[in-house]
């Protein structure tokens, strides 16, 4: 996309968390003049992404969500290593692979897992099989998780990234780019688009836009997620493991400097309340399960946040068209898949901003719908 194709725009974008951020400093980049709003301020405290594993695992996601989300995670993988190369400040990147390893009495739930992993690749020639590992193979790829498992899966060329330097390197970005930043700010989007000085208004606040999606023909939840961040130096694991488990499946992200982040799968509340003495004990054992040297970790962190889902678990972008107003774009529902999955809404979004319609979009699966006044919703990808 030329700078040229957006030097005329002014662009609005309400939410500065990931989507916002992201967005500011693509367009900003492409000569757009970008003012971003924020009820907080710069270190993201309150949102959903800086709460999470940052994860980039389109085919162990598979297991659990739609086909067109693993096309999503899998168009954003190559985007997300030019998007980070991009940046000023250096963030944490790993494409090393994703391991899943389980206990001897969880066998039949790693078959099953097994069997569904093999049905999505065989489905998606995108996706690389999963290789069974013995215990040689597991000794070669984790030796320290070896000395407790025999067997395990590995996933190739899935990876993460670290969240939080992300969402400080996209701030630098945002100042060195002039974006004027309205740190603290809450402002409605339909204010601004009241106002009439700009082309398009862009709405990011996840959950904080619930109301305005459960008024459109999609509602908008909350689905609670957990996370413990560890500091952990007698444990080197190399890349991210999941460990399979009928009741309480977790995840481990190992970051720099020995930092571990943990998390189990989704909890349909939308209660951010303090983590529960069970979550943390239940976290806490099944780490432990894994490696040994958890023991003696330091807790540096317990934390909980809703990640903002549309009722059918997916993704979408809606479009509001009305005489006399900016457009309005209305993007949310990432879930749990925020950062598989941003880069490819980042790219449908630029190209629905510039063309006013998007091809990847179609490709990939994601909705996209167009209301304009007074006569509803005129089109659906």
């Amino acid at each position: 996309m030329t700078k040229a194709a957006f030097s005329q725009s002014k662009i609005a974008i309400v939410g500065a968390g990931l989507m916002g951020r992201m967005l500011a400093v693509a367009l900003a980049k492409r000569g757009a003049q970008v003012d971003i709003f924020d009820q907080t301020g710069p270190e993201a405290k309150q949102a959903a992404a800086r709460i999470a594993a940052a994860m980039l695992a389109p085919l162990a996601e598979s297991a659990i969500t739609e086909d067109a989300v693993v096309q999503m995670g899998i168009y954003s993988l190559p985007r997300w290593k030019t998007l980070i190369s991009e940046l000023h400040s250096p963030v944490f990147f790993q494409q090393d692979g994703t391991l899943i390893v389980w206990h001897r009495q969880d066998g039949n739930e790693a078959e099953r897992f097994t069997a569904h992993l093999h049905k999505n690749s065989l489905r998606n020639p995108r996706l690389a099989n999963a290789q069974a590992l013995d215990h040689e193979a597991l000794q070669n790829i984790e030796p320290q998780v070896a000395e407790r498992f025999n067997q395990g899966l590995y996933l190739p060329q899935e990876g993460q990234l670290d969240n939080r330097q992300l969402l400080d390197a996209l701030v630098v970005e945002l100042n060195m780019l002039s974006v004027n930043c309205h740190w603290h700010t809450a402002v409605n989007p339909e204010s601004l688009r009241d106002l009439g000085v700009y082309n398009q208004v862009i709405d990011c606040r996840g959950l904080g836009a619930q109301t305005d999606w459960n008024e459109s023909s999609k509602t908008l939840r909350g689905v609670r997620g957990e996370v413990i961040r560890l500091y952990a130096p007698e444990v080197k694991l190399r890349r991210p493991t999941r460990l399979i488990h009928p009741r309480y499946p977790i995840y481990i992200a190992p970051k720099q400097n020995d930092i571990y982040v943990v998390g189990a799968t989704e909890i349909e509340s939308d209660d951010m309340s303090e983590m529960s003495v069970r979550s943390a004990m239940e976290l806490l054992s099944a780490v432990y399960t894994v490696h040994s040297g958890f023991a003696e970790a330091r807790i540096l962190e317990m934390a909980t946040q809703c990640r903002p889902t549309l009722q059918d678990n997916l993704p979408a972008i809606n479009i509001q068209k009305d005489k006399g107003k900016s457009d309005l774009i209305m993007i949310n529902g990432l879930y749990r898949h925020g950062f598989m999955i941003a880069p490819a809404i980042l790219d449908c979004t630029l190209e629905l901003i510039r063309l006013g319609e998007s091809k990847t979009a179609l490709d990939l699966g994601l909705s996209i719908t167009t209301e304009k006044s007074p006569l509803g919703v005129t089109a659906c990808v």
